[in-house]
Parts: C-alpha cells; sequence; structure tokens
C-alpha cells in the first residue's frame, strides 16, 4: 500500500537516513523500535512526505506520492507527529472531528466514527471538556482518536510517530488493541514507533529497527525481536522468555555490558 524505494534524507545534518526500501501491506501493524536519535521520526516524516527525500521514491497505492494534492493525500494518509501543538480552547470532541475534514463525511458518519473511537480510547466522558484541561494522557488519546477519524473509507495507511506517550498501561494495551483490530477487520497498513519491547511483540505483525540513521532490518516480528540483535541495537543486555501465551518476553539487566 505505501512502497519506499532507495528512500533516503542527508540535507539536514540531526535528521538523516540513508536509502533504504520498505512495504507496508494493508491488514498489518508494523512497529518501528530503536534508540533515541536513531532515525524513528525522520522515517515517519520520509514516509508522510512532510519530509522531502533527498533520493528515492515514495510510491502511495502504486502512485508516487508526490502527485496526491494535500487533500488527496489526506484522504488515504494519516498522520500523528510526537508533538501536536495546539492552544485553542476546543473541545474534545472539536478535536477529534478535525480528522474527518478531509473525508468530507456526512455528519451522522463522522459523528459515529467520533463516538466509536471515543469508547474505544476512553474518551467518551472527556467529549465536551476544553482541550487546555486536560492531561497529558487524556490529549495524547485525543490526538490519536483525530488521525484515526481520518483513516479512509477504504484501506488507508496511518502512521503513528509514539502514539503511547503519556499513557499508562491501560490505555497502552487499549490502544494497541484497537490498532490491531483497525489493521486487521478494516484492511489498513498502520505503521507506529514504539519503546516497550514487550508492546512491540504483543501487538506488532512485522517489526523496522533503525539505528545509527540505517534501517537496520524488517520482518516478522518473532523473527526480528532476537535478544542478541536487541542488546546490540541498544547496548544493553537484554534476554527472552516465554510467556504462557508463547510470546517473547524481554527483560534488560541494568548496568550489564553487550
Amino acid at each position: 500500500m505505501l512502497e519506499a524505494l532507495g528512500l533516503a534524507h542527508d540535507r539536514t545534518a540531526s535528521r538523516r537516513l540513508q536509502p533504504f526500501d520498505l512495504h507496508l501491506s494493508g491488514g498489518e501493524l508494523c512497529g518501528v523500535l530503536g534508540p533515541n536519535g536513531a532515525g524513528k521520526s525522520t522515517l515517519v516524516a520520509l514516509l508522510s512526505g512532510m519530509l522531502s527525500p533527498s533520493s528515492g521514491e515514495l510510491m502511495l497505492k502504486g502512485r508516487a506520492l508526490a502527485h496526491f494534492t494535500l487533500k488527496e493525500r489526506a484522504r488515504h494518509l494519516a498522520v500523528m507527529l510526537q508533538r501536536q501543538p495546539l492552544d485553542f480552547a476546543f473541545s474534545v470532541r472539536d478535536v477529534i472531528a478535525m480528522g474527518g475534514y478531509p473525508l468530507d463525511l456526512p455528519l451522522p458518519v463522522l459523528e459515529q466514527r467520533i463516538d466509536n473511537l471515543a469508547t474505544a480510547l476512553d474518551l467518551q466522558h472527556l467529549l465536551e471538556r476544553n482541550y487546555l484541561s486536560l492531561s497529558g494522557g487524556e490529549a495524547q488519546r485525543t490526538q490519536l482518536a483525530r488521525v484515526l477519524v481520518q483513516r479512509g473509507c477504504e484501506p488507508s495507511v496511518v502512521l503513528l510517530d509514539e502514539p503511547l506517550a503519556a499513557l499508562d498501561l491501560r490505555h497502552q494495551h487499549q490502544a494497541l488493541a484497537l490498532l490491531r483490530t483497525l489493521a486487521r477487520q478494516e484492511g489498513h497498513a498502520i505503521l507506529l514507533v514504539l519503546h516497550d519491547l514487550n508492546l512491540a511483540a504483543r501487538y506488532s505483525d512485522t517489526l523496522l529497527l533503525v539505528g545509527d540513521g540505517k534501517l537496520l532490518e524488517q520482518g516478522a516480528t518473532e523473527k526480528v525481536m532476537r535478544p542478541e540483535r536487541l542488546s546490540e541495537l541498544f547496548s544493553v543486555p537484554i534476554e527472552r522468555y516465554r510467556t504462557r501465551d508463547g510470546l517473547g518476553l524481554f527483560t534488560s539487566i541494568a548496568g550489564g555490558e553487550c
């Protein structure tokens, strides 16, 4: 659905990413892991078209992303950046509704989307609240709902840079369960940057490892999340155990050396 061919960025010293190929398929939840400053946000910015590549091609549904008008792009690709500045006293409902504007949805359909997402993300009791009065976690869930309202009426691409920031444990699982459902049941291609290895192992269908401005590895989550590879990437010893349902459970050793 979204394909990068030799995509790279080297025009900014602080935002470099060496050439990489990547294909995001509908129906999959793709996690991105890597240390701070590795290039994860640059990856999201390049894939969304918000950062111009220095080389390579980016194709959305078989067509060059650069050939889409902004409104066309917004109908097929939604993006959530790390920082979502908003300094106006809109209600939570109005902030979420902003995501639906590019789709020209009938008002009843838009309202139903808002209500469904508010229920799924535990926001229904906040819909009439002033956005500026929210806690960090409440504001983050509101912004996530806004982006998910924008998902296309047909399978589309959703790019999320650290969508779980400031969320407590319950809301992290709640958000990831919703994203996995949207991918598997509606066919969207969802890519999200994560920091928690165990959440990545539990919810991601595929995984990308990013380090030192390079896309180092990509593939099925179970194959990519090898303890020795993760230890090397994060420069801390990491061990893997198995949960009762057979999933990987990862722990790190404080003060250890790889």
